[in-house]
């Protein structure tokens, strides 16, 4: 750049510069238009140079961007990670820090039941009762011997969906079950609350819900499939409620396994030998039955725990502990405890088997990749659902292929568009079937759905490649170069052991098929409307620069021009007969490329129908012609086609086929143009 133009750019990037005051000056310093307008140009092309510097610098620092962004991507992972990982701990610590106090409030409780056994229980079991006299339809809860109350309190129910406040309730905490009851309007005498729902402690778990303004103070009582949420008066209470449940949910569960462990064993009876081989020992079960201990802490709480564990989405805590129960159980002989066991857990399966589901389903979020589905799919598999794994998986990276395609912009250049088609559907397919080789690498008989899978993936993306292709009746050249990126792409796809080439060229090739059909027709009325105007003259360029521009034409198609070609502008050859060459070999060029066997015969016989037309058109103008002179010029272009054009053709068709064009052989060899004298009146043979 100037000295001026330096000057310029130091004072524009000056940190104190006002436009406003720099015009004024500007205006004032100047003697007429010109200069205004000279500074005007001297800004502009400071702003292009600007512009141009920024594009540069732009594609200079490309790479850096993408590796900038991937590594950002890596540290949300990382972050993600993390995050997981200090929640895991901080629950660790809660859990550690709440047995330590449940073992504090379990050694004063006993300390207290030992120096007031029965005076507290009959406490407790007449405070409930006065209680539950308020409650309407409540009289059944006291049948129950050793129920007794544990704690009470007002709370608000809040809708699950919407998180708005539906009534007030007052819930009794009893050492076996929790009442819920709600509020009366009318009240009636002593009568304040209605009978709600009964729950049994082992029938729902207990979730902490977290505080969001001006939610806050709440938890959640989960029975799957449904659930319900209450709020405290404060965070105190919510924390009572929250450690009472949780302390009397243990205590009943170790009361209950003291008790099994309490009772007396049976004295093994001798059964009487009987020599009936056919009767059956009906001793075995009961022998079972002592044999599996059921009475495990960890066993006592796991469908509480797989509750919890599908509430918080943990589906891996879930499947790992319904591994350590069928690892458990792998040797154990089959008793009615088990089963009645199993038909819990089993009940839980289903539920964890539909949250993975839906996580799977087309409705919820595509964006990810298919990396965001590995989680749900490993889990199945591990369940022992492969196969629905393998097809949900499947469809939702088909749902989030077509959205992709569906989203990408309609552009105005065809190729342009096809690039971008071509780049979405190929490198989707290619990732979902790297993610695929990775999920289900033990389950081989799950490719057979991955190749099917591919089949109509590659049939929607035809679809959309031929409406945007062959609907819209573009130039043989375009179609032909958008089938060549289409297969480019898809030859992507042997890295990995998929060959979907076959594939892609049969879908295409009744489109491609009707492509050369209407070009070659196309090719023939242009060739009939030269014709009819034919005057058969010699073919004037004007200009040298037109005359190079010819030759250069010829010689990129093959054709030996050279001799029909002088010092001077002229050419020995009919514009007709120059003008059907260029086209007829461009044609055939762009049908090489848009070449498939099952086109052979196709492209063959567009050819031979197009040359027929031009002998045809030659052969009656030599037969109708009287001119001597213009005779032996028809019969010069008729050898130029014979001699010259169609060996090309025939060349260029079988190196690049690989097979000879006996047709176009024959077609040669039928027109061989005679050599005449002046008086003749036949060319051709």
């Amino acid at each position: 750049m100037s000295e001026t133009g330096n000057k310029l750019r130091k004072l524009l990037e000056l940190p104190n510069f006002d436009p406003q005051n720099y015009v004024k000056q500007l205006s004032q310093q100047s003697d007429g238009d010109r200069d205004l307008q000279e500074h005007r140009q001297k800004i502009q092309s400071l702003a292009d140079e600007t512009a141009q510097n920024l594009k540069k610098n732009v594609y200079k620092n490309y790479r850096q961007f993408i590796e900038t962004a991937k590594e950002i991507s890596y540290l949300e992972s990382e972050m993600y990670q993390l995050s997981h990982i200090l929640t895991e701990q901080k629950s660790i610590m809660d859990s550690i820090t709440q047995s330590l106090l449940s073992t504090d409030k379990d050694e004063t409780s006993k300390e207290m039941q030992a120096a007031f056994p029965k005076e507290t229980e009959e406490i407790k079991q007449r405070t409930l009762t006065s209680l539950l006299e308020k409650v309407e339809g409540a009289k059944n809860i006291m049948d129950t011997p050793g129920r007794h109350l544990v704690y009470n309190g007002d709370l608000v129910e809040f809708d699950v969906d919407n998180m708005s406040p539906i009534q007030k309730v007052h819930a009794f905490l009893m050492n076996d079950c929790l009442l819920i009851s709600t509020w009366l309007p009318n009240r009636r005498g002593t009568v304040k609350y209605k009978y709600n729902a009964l729950y049994d402690l082992e029938s729902f778990a207990v979730v902490n819900v977290k505080d969001n303004p001006p939610m806050k103070d709440m938890f959640k009582i989960l029975m799957f499939p449904d659930s319900r949420i209450f709020q405290a008066e404060n965070s105190k209470i919510k924390k009572e409620w929250l450690e009472i449940l949780d302390e009397t949910k243990k205590n009943k569960v170790s009361k209950d396994r003291h008790k099994k462990e309490e009772e007396p064993p049976t004295s093994p009876v001798r059964a009487e030998v009987s020599t009936n081989p056919f009767d059956v020992d009906e001793d075995e079960p009961a022998d079972a039955e002592e044999s599996v201990d059921l009475s495990l802490e960890w066993i006592q709480e796991l469908p509480e725990d797989l509750d919890v564990c599908i509430a918080q989405r943990d589906f891996e805590g879930a499947v790992d502990l319904l591994d350590k129960l069928n690892e458990y159980l792998k040797d154990q002989p089959v008793t009615q405890k088990v089963k009645e066991l199993r038909a819990k857990v089993d009940e839980r399966v289903r539920q964890l088997t539909e949250v993975l589901v839906f996580e799977l389903s087309p409705d919820r979020s595509l964006r990810g990749g298919p990396k965001a589905t590995r989680r749900a799919v490993s889990q199945l598999i591990r369940l022992g659902q492969s196969t629905k794994a393998c097809e949900l998986f499947l469809k939702n990276r088909a749902a989030a292929v077509q959205t992709a395609i569906r989203q990408l912009r309609i552009e105005g250049a065809t190729l342009l568009y096809i690039h971008k088609l071509c780049n979405i559907f190929f490198t989707s397919l290619l990732e979902t079937a790297k993610e695929f080789e990775m999920d289900f690498a033990g389950n081989t008989g799950c490719y057979s759905a991955f190749v099917v899978w591919s089949k109509s993936a590659i049939s929607m993306f035809v679809d959309a490649f031929s409406k945007q292709v062959f609907d819209s009746k573009e130039s043989l050249s375009t179609a032909a170069e958008c089938v060549k990126v289409a297969k480019e792409h898809c030859q992507q796809l042997t890295e990995i052991g998929l060959d979907l080439t076959f594939t892609l060229q049969s879908l295409l090739v009744k489109d491609i098929k009707a492509a050369l059909l209407s070009y070659k027709d196309i090719i023939i009325e242009a060739t009939k409307h030269r014709n009819s105007e034919e005057m058969w003259r010699r073919m004037n360029l004007m200009t040298p620069e037109a005359l190079t521009k010819l030759k250069d034409e010829m010689r990129s198609c093959g054709v030996s021009f050279q001799q029909y070609t002088g010092d001077d502008c002229w050419v020995n050859l009919s514009y007709t007969i120059v003008a059907f060459t260029k086209q007829m070999m461009n044609f055939l060029e762009e049908g090489l490329k848009l070449y498939f066997p099952e086109l052979h015969m196709v492209l063959l016989e567009s050819l031979r129908e197009i040359i027929l037309v031009a002998v045809q058109h030659v052969d009656y103008s030599l037969r109708c012609e009287q001119d001597p002179e213009k005779k032996a010029f028809i019969l010069q272009n008729a050898t130029f086609l014979h001699d010259t054009v169609l060996p090309v053709v025939e060349r260029r068709f079988e190196e690049a086929v690989g097979k000879p064009a006996k047709q176009l052989q024959d077609l040669r060899k039928s027109t061989r143009p005679v050599r005449i004298n002046p008086e003749s009146t036949t060319s051709l043979v």
